[in-house]
Formats: structure tokens, C-alpha cells, sequence
């Protein structure tokens, strides 16, 4: 019987389980539990040090990094004789609370301390319903707790943490095992892989999560309690609250805490000198129009105009063509039509017209640095670009130097269903306006002698990004 039938034999013919809660401590202290990923051999497992008060969502994120999984599927813990057992008492992720007939209560609701209190007592956590991942957490040990202690602390492990969709227990030895030429099992898992997935398949592209404590214990050194977030998103402008309404599983409290450090609330600074270097292509294609300039009869900028923003602009490097004509040069194509979405720029009676604002900030870069910055969301007209592009910009404000990778990770977790043959090209196009807009401002450059290429942000971006995100709240 496979882990679906399971679920959905224990959702019809149980009986309503008595709760196996029990009351929560009145002080706070340190677990010691040892988490085991069941039928591994040689066994595969983590040692950590918890907070007590946590609570099972919370612990549910520290599991996911403790492993390497990356909350792609269904999970649910449960406290009883074993998972299975009619008599355990289930604890639900958000997803299978929306179902009136699942039995069980809210994990959120339930604190660690409700369901482990003495050494050697049991909490069962599933992962994934189709490869069903059983993980015991046994309470090792109670220790006193200082004030400085983080959340969750690792302390130790074994073997690498299985990569998701290999096909459960067996999938992740047979992958282990070819993908690893120690392993004394290699050769003989290396034969029935490629006989499972042909001659020319790879087990190290698909390969287990190495069990790193270091890079462990950074991320859950910016592991951010409940308590916070919650704070943190009672407080948000309408734009982003709605993004974060909108993301499932760890992607929330991510989001929450990018919220939390970009410091949304504080000035962005801004001098003449970054201004006048930001605003460089968009002053240039102002003083171009002038006054107004007559377009072509299909409504394109005249040819000479185009020759000149290219060359005067050296867009050369990230375009091929002679250009100097407009519905053949991206670049300066999507320039105008920016400036005219940011209401910099008109059309009239068959002439392009800079707007009383253009004309208003043309010797003011400070102020047009602002202008744009409050003005860029209009750019993304559709939702998936208006979540491509605050994912985007999110990422910035945190440093992160791959942001379109970001946004890839977290588009599907907004509820966004992409056909994998298309996905890259999906992300891009989700994020284009937010990304256009940044190269015409010189805040980001392509990198060089990289397949696919890559736009990576300059020292200025993520400061512009926190002018974009602030101002949401205008």
C-alpha cells in the first residue's frame, strides 16, 4: 500500500484519538533530540539542541534544513505508538488543514514541549506523502537553557540527506551508492542505474544533500521565531502582504525576514553624483526628445535618434545589430516605452512628447532618482511579473548576487504552475520589466564568458531596490 492510500485509509476508518497533549512548561529549556530518517543503513540521522517552546511549524523548517529537503511536498507529525498507529494524534501542516475531514490539529498550535517532555519520549514527523520520509525525533536529553541560545543549534550527523523525488529509501541508496565511487555498493549501483534510466544518465546530477554542519548552523543562525514574522506581517503595505498571503510553506517566513532586514521604513539616501550615473541613459533619451520629436509611421522613434541613444550609450555589448532601428533594438525599444510607462514620456498626434514631470525634474537628478524609484511598479502590468518583480527586488535588498535564481525558487511556492519545458523562460519574462529597468539605470551588468549569461547587481542596486519596496507604503 502506497503512503497516499495510507493517509487516506487513516483519514475514513479511525475513530477521534484522544489528545497526547500535555501541559507545556512553565520554563523554557533545552532539547537534545536525535532525529532518524527511518530504514537507512547504515542509519542516516541529526543531533540538535531545541528550544523547548518551539513550535511543530517551526520545527518542521529547523527538520527541513537539518536535511537538506526543500518543502516541496506535503508533511505532518504525529505523537502515538508509532506513525501509523490508530491511536497516535496527527499534527497538520497548513495545506491538509483546509481539509474539514482531515483529523487532526494545526501544527501551529502545538509546542514541542506538549509532545516531548521526558528522555526517550517519541514525535514522529512524515515528509513527503509519495516517497514517505519517516523521521523519529526522540528526546535525548533536558538541559538547562541559557538567554542567549539560539532557536535550533546542530550538533551532529550522518550520511547525506536524500535528494527529493529519488523514490523513498530505496531511490536514495541506489542513488547514494552510484553517485559515490567510495561506496563499497557503487559498481553494482551504478549497473542498475543505468539500467533503470539509460546508458547516458548521471546519478551526480540528481545527488544527495552532503551533510554540511557548518553551512547548517548559518542558516539556522537566521532562523527567526513565529513570534516575529507574525509582527512583522501585521505591519506590511497592501502590495506585499498580499505577496506573502500568497506564499506557501518556508517561503513566507523568508519573505517576512527579507521584509524585516531590507528596513523599508528607513530613507534611502541618495547623492548627485549616483544619481547622474544611475540616470544616465534615461537623461540622454530625454534630451534627445527635447521638446518633441516626430516619430515614424509605425510610432517609432526616427532612425537617427535610435543611432544615436546606441551609440552615445554603448549598448554594442549586450545587443547584436546595426541600431538604428527601433523595432529592431531592444534596448532602446524598451527604454521609451519605460520612460512612457513611467510617465516621463507622451505620445501625441504622431510626436513623442516628454511630460510637465520630465520637464519638471530634467536638471534635478536626485528627484528624478526618486520619481522613477516610486513610479517603477507600474512597469509590471501582469501579476506573475508583479511577483516576479518584488521577488526579484527582495532578493537584491538582501545581497543575494543570483536574484533570478531566487525568483526560479520561489515562483512555484506563489502558486504559480509552470511547464518545466518552459520554466527559465517563464522567469525570465516574470521578472523583465523589474530587470530592464535596473540595466537602463547601470545598475546591473552581464557577465562575461558565462553560458547562459547572467545579469549580476552593481554596489547601487540594492539601494534602489529598498527605494522601490518603500515606497509601496506611500
Amino acid at each position: 500500500m502506497n503512503d497516499d492510500h495510507r493517509h487516506e485509509k487513516r483519514r475514513h476508518l479511525r475513530a477521534v484519538t484522544p489528545s497526547r497533549r500535555r501541559p507545556r512548561r512553565d520554563t523554557t529549556v533545552t532539547y537534545r533530540v536525535h532525529i532518524d530518517l527511518g530504514d537507512t543503513q547504515p542509519p542516516l540521522w541529526r543531533r540538535l539542541d531545541l528550544s523547548s517552546d518551539l513550535f511543530l511549524d517551526e520545527l518542521h523548517e529547523v527538520i527541513q534544513t537539518a536535511f537538506g529537503w526543500t518543502d516541496s511536498h506535503l508533511h505532518q507529525f504525529g505523537s502515538g505508538p508509532s506513525y501509523y498507529d490508530p491511536l497516535t494524534e496527527y499534527y497538520l501542516c497548513p495545506y491538509m488543514t483546509e481539509d474539514d475531514d482531515q483529523p487532526g490539529v494545526p501544527e501551529e498550535q502545538v509546542r514541542l514541549d506538549e509532545v516531548l517532555q521526558q528522555p526517550d519520549d517519541a514525535l514522529f514527523y512524515c515528509y513527503d506523502f509519495g516517497d514517505d520520509w519517516q523521521h523519529t525525533i526522540t528526546l535525548e536529553t533536558v538541559l538547562p537553557r541559557s538567554t542567549d541560545a539560539p532557536p535550533a543549534i546542530c550538533l551532529d550527523g550522518q550520511r547525506p540527506g536524500p535528494p527529493e523525488d529519488c523514490g523513498g529509501i530505496e531511490g536514495y541508496e541506489l542513488v547514494a551508492a552510484a553517485a559515490d565511487p567510495a561506496d563499497s555498493r557503487h559498481a553494482a549501483a551504478l549497473t542498475e542505474f543505468h539500467d533503470m534510466f539509460g546508458a547516458e544518465s548521471d546519478p551526480s546530477t540528481h545527488p544527495p544533500t552532503v551533510f554540511d554542519i557548518d553551512r547548517i548552523n548559518r542558516v539556522l543562525a537566521g532562523f527567526v521565531r513565529r513570534s516575529v514574522t507574525d509582527e512583522i506581517a501585521a505591519n506590511l503595505p497592501p502590495v506585499l502582504a498580499a505577496l506573502v498571503d500568497a506564499a506557501h510553506g518556508m517561503l513566507r517566513r523568508e519573505l517576512l525576514i527579507l521584509i524585516s532586514r531590507a528596513r523599508l521604513d528607513a530613507p534611502v539616501p541618495v547623492d548627485t553624483t549616483v544619481a547622474e550615473r544611475v540616470l544616465c541613459r534615461y537623461r540622454r533619451l530625454l534630451d534627445h526628445v527635447g521638446d518633441g520629436v516626430k516619430l515614424t509611421a509605425a510610432g517609432y522613434l526616427p532612425p537617427k535618434v535610435v543611432q544615436a541613444l546606441y551609440d552615445e550609450m554603448d549598448m554594442r555589448d549586450g545587443w547584436i545589430g546595426k541600431g538604428n532601428r527601433e523595432d529592431q533594438t531592444y534596448p532602446v525599444l524598451s527604454l521609451r516605452e519605460s520612460a512612457q510607462a513611467l510617465g516621463l514620456l507622451r505620445k501625441h498626434r504622431g510626436q513623442l512628447l516628454p511630460t510637465v514631470k520630465a520637464r519638471a525634474l530634467h536638471d534635478d537628478p536626485v528627484g528624478l532618482w526618486r520619481y522613477i524609484a516610486d513610479h517603477a511598479p507600474r512597469l509590471c502590468k501582469e501579476p506573475y511579473q508583479q511577483h516576479g518583480g518584488l521577488l526579484y527586488l527582495l532578493a537584491l535588498t538582501g545581497a543575494d548576487d543570483d536574484p533570478q535564481g531566487f525568483v526560479r525558487d520561489s515562483l512555484p511556492a506563489l502558486g504559480w504552475m509552470i511547464d518545466i519545458r518552459s520554466f527559465d523562460a517563464a522567469v525570465r519574462d516574470a521578472t523583465r520589466p523589474v530587470r530592464d529597468l535596473l540595466e537602463h539605470l547601470n545598475l546591473l551588468t552581464w557577465r562575461q564568458g558565462v553560458y547562459p549569461s547572467t545579469q549580476i547587481p552593481n554596489t547601487d542596486a540594492a539601494e534602489f531596490a529598498r527605494a522601490i519596496l518603500g515606497g509601496l507604503s506611500k
